[in-house]
This record gives C-alpha cells, sequence and structure tokens, in this order.
C-alpha cells in the first residue's frame, strides 16, 4: 500500500512554534509515522524551504519527506506560496508519474489544489484534511486577514471535487456544507497526542515559589487569544503566566508579536510574572506543561487544537475557548473549562475557580488523562485514518489496508 501525503508548507521534520509551524507539522509527522509501522509506505511531499536539503529525507520506518524544489529555496511565509503551486503541481506529477501512489492525502488547501492538478490525469484518488478553512479565518480575521483573495474559492473546489474530506471537528462539519461538501464524502478524524510523551507521570518544570503558574503554548500569533491571557493575569494575583512559542529564547523579542505581548503586559502592570519561554524543543514540552497549575488555550477560533490534548494527556486541566475543535476535546466541567472567545474576564474567573479548588483540578487532570488515552491515540486516529482511505482504493490496496489495520 503506497501512501502520498502532501502538505506544501508544514514539514513533518521542521522546529515548531514558528509563526507557520505548528499543529498541521505535528499531525502529519505523526500519522505518517504511525501508518509506516504498520507496513504502508508513506511519502510525504513538501517544499524545500534551505537549498541545503536532500530531497529525500527518512523520517522513520516506510515514511520518506520528498522536498520539492518550488520557488525560493527559503522560508516563504504560507500566505505567500501560491504563484509557486503550479511548478509544486508539475514536480507532483512527475513523482507520481514514476512511482504511482494507490491514494493521495492532502494536508490544506494548497496543497489540495497542487494535488488536484497532478493528481486527476493520473486517475489517483484524493482525500483532503484542511487544517483550517479560509472561510473562518476571514470571519474572525477581517481586514487583517492576509490569506491569498483566491483561498476561499479554491476550498469551495476542493469541498466539492475531492474524492473525500476529513474534517478535524464535528464544527467543521457544518462549514464544510456550507462550501458544498456532500455530507456522504465528510468523516471527522481529529488530531491526536503522543501519549508515549504527553503523560502525567514524569518531571515537572521547576517554578517560582510562591506563584500560581498557568501556561500557554502557542504561536505567537493575534489570533491565539494570549493578550486575552494577560489582560486575565491582571485580575490574579499571586500567578504567573508562561508563554512558549516563537522564535529562540534569547531573540524571541525580535517578534513583533513578542513584542506587543510584553508592551501590554508592562501596561497592565504585571510584566514581572509574565515570561516568554520561546521556542521549545519538543522533549520540553511536557515538563512545563506538568508544572502548570492550568493549561489556558483561549485563541478567537481554532480548527482544532493539539496543545489542549497535550495538557490532558499531562494530567493539566485547561481552559479553552468554546470554539472549534476545542469544544470536542475539552469537555466543559470534566476536564476543563470552556470560556468565551475574546473574554478576558471570563478566562480569569475561570482560573480563579481552578486555583481555589485543588482537588477539582485534580479531577479534572485524571478526567483528562482517561480522555486523551481512550479516543486520541495516534493508533486510533491511524486506525480512523485507514477506514476513510479504504473506499477510494483499489481492491488489492483494500487487503493491504486492511492488513494495516
Amino acid at each position: 500500500m503506497r501512501v502520498a501525503m502532501v502538505s506544501e508548507h508544514a514539514s513533518p521534520l521542521a522546529a515548531l512554534g514558528g509563526v507557520d509551524a505548528g499543529g498541521q507539522n505535528v499531525h502529519v509527522a505523526a500519522l505518517a509515522s504511525e501508518l509506516g509501522r504498520r507496513g504502508v509506505e508513506v511519502v510525504v511531499h513538501t517544499r524545500r524551504d534551505n537549498p541545503a536539503l536532500p530531497r529525500r529525507v527518512s523520517l522513520g520506518p516506510n515514511v520518506v519527506v520528498d522536498h520539492i524544489p518550488a520557488g525560493p529555496a527559503r522560508p516563504v511565509p504560507k500566505d505567500e506560496l501560491l504563484p509557486h503551486m503550479d511548478a509544486f503541481a508539475d514536480e507532483l506529477a512527475r513523482s507520481w508519474a514514476d512511482e504511482r501512489p494507490d491514494l493521495v492525502h492532502a494536508h490544506f488547501w494548497m496543497s489540495g489544489l497542487a494535488t488536484l492538478r497532478a493528481a486527476r490525469p493520473l486517475g489517483i484518488p484524493v482525500l483532503q484534511t484542511f487544517h483550517a478553512l479560509g472561510v473562518v479565518k476571514r470571519r474572525h480575521q477581517g481586514a487583517k486577514d492576509t490569506s491569498p483573495p483566491d483561498r476561499l474559492g479554491v476550498e469551495r473546489l476542493l469541498a466539492r471535487e475531492t474524492d473525500g474530506v476529513l474534517a478535524t471537528c464535528t464544527d467543521e462539519v457544518f462549514e464544510l456544507r456550507r462550501l458544498g461538501a456532500s455530507l456522504d464524502r465528510v468523516t471527522v478524524v481529529p488530531c491526536g497526542v503522543d501519549l508515549g510523551l504527553f503523560r502525567p507521570d514524569g518531571p515537572a518544570g521547576a517554578r517560582t515559589r510562591g506563584l500560581h503558574r498557568l501556561v500557554v503554548v502557542s504561536r505567537l500569533v493575534e489570533r491565539k487569544g494570549i493578550g486575552n491571557a494577560i489582560t486575565a493575569l491582571a485580575e490574579l494575583p499571586g500567578t504567573e503566566l508562561v508563554i512558549a512559542g516563537g522564535g529562540d529564547v534569547g531573540d524571541v523579542t525580535s517578534d513583533p508579536e513578542a513584542r506587543r505581548l510584553l508592551a501590554l503586559a508592562d501596561e497592565l502592570g504585571v510584566a514581572g510574572r509574565v515570561r516568554l519561554a520561546g521556542r521549545l524543543e519538543r522533549a520540553d514540552v511536557p515538563p512545563l506543561l506538568r508544572s502548570a497549575d492550568a493549561v489556558l488555550c483561549v485563541p478567537w477560533y481554532e480548527p482544532f487544537g493539539i496543545v489542549p490534548l497535550e495538557a490532558m494527556a499531562c494530567g493539566v486541566p485547561v481552559v479553552a475557548s468554546s470554539v472549534g475543535g476545542l469544544i470536542d476535546t475539552v469537555l466543559d466541567g470534566v476536564t476543563g473549562i470552556h470560556v468565551p472567545p475574546r473574554r478576558p474576564e471570563s478566562v480569569a474567573q475561570a482560573v480563579r475557580t481552578l486555583l481555589a479548588d485543588p482537588e477539582l483540578r485534580a479531577r479534572m487532570g485524571a478526567a483528562g488523562v482517561e480522555r486523551a488515552r481512550s479516543r486520541y491515540s495516534w493508533q486510533r486516529v491511524a486506525d480512523a485514518t485507514l477506514a476513510a482511505y479504504a473506499p477510494l482504493v483499489s481492491r488489492p490496496a483494500v487487503a493491504a489496508l486492511e492488513a494495516a489495520r
């Protein structure tokens, strides 16, 4: 069984925490690796953003990352990549003509666009995961949305013309229906969490004596709601906020959003209780999460959101915006507390409730571990993905899929 994955801007090899490196990178890397462990041959096609990168790099058993030359061999913001998708598609078509996959799984809208152009003439079935929808981004960001104008039309095309769509949460299903997707072609397959890395036992990061600790792990972009978390901190004396994400810790303030957040903290009088930890290595994230009394995930909108799952798997309660995928993953009153987006006063109230009741925090933490383990392992996500692949491929490939499952 051969599966091609296309993830044009989100390489599974990328360091996390940058402006365009986050949940999609994790999803593609983990899903490809789990399929590879089951004997499925996976090639992940991503755009080459460094001239020193070899064309192909092994990611693990049966998984190869293919660096496609398309546009300059340097980092380019994803919202500026559309002009290079024709060259990307041409290279995909050449690759698949030489080594035909049984199915292509495209991740993000530009990947889907390039995939349709390359795969349709070859008769290869295409499955689409959007990870984020332009119509939702435009609704919440308005004039600040830097997506290419063509995005909305392309997403409508993909919703109608691909052979199937994998939505990452139930909220996305309603959006896809409005885009013209037939519900019998849409399957909900969530993102997963690495339960070997994110677990309740293990070391916890050092804390500041005498202070409660809140943690945010996020890319430093405005819509992630980190400013709302800082504003809430002003109502929470005796509490510190650690923010992981962005550039390296020694260079984090070169980021305009980091400077905005620090200026906000200074304006509110909480600068001494806010720490920008910068980008963390993956292995350093669980100790930071375990050091927290609560993890804050309060974006304006969120297609899925992996950090709440990681916090739950570490046994830490989550204060989460009631948006997108967070509605599915975080059970209000069970594994955390839902708050309306862009409401710092609600965040502060939720945190006060948790900090005042250690037993409640412990119960929610234990429930979070159980929920993460029972529903969001990558093994379970791979099972659901393979089940979605099966109707789209040939009989021999179906047999291989069944064997993998």
